[in-house]
């Protein structure tokens, strides 16, 4: 896949598995949402992420894709 943008449409499972470097992104979350989004929404979408734990969808995609261009 490359060094692209991570897209809204991927789920969090892809995102960690093509972008190790993305899961301290999530786990950053994980205090503030109160519970450990990769355990809980892996095969949810970043999209579906943000709608479910009241995140700003923006935000996230711009935290992860400054994490893999790192």
């Amino acid at each position: 896949m490359g060094k692209e943008n991570i897209a809204a449409n991927l789920t969090v499972l892809d995102v960690v598995s093509i972008y190790p470097e993305t899961e301290v992104v999530f786990k950053s979350y994980d205090a503030s949402v109160g519970e450990c989004i990769c355990c809980q929404s892996l095969f949810d979408t970043v999209q579906q992420v943000a709608e479910k734990y009241g995140l700003d969808l923006s935000e996230i995609l711009k935290k992860l894709n400054s994490a893999i261009i790192d």
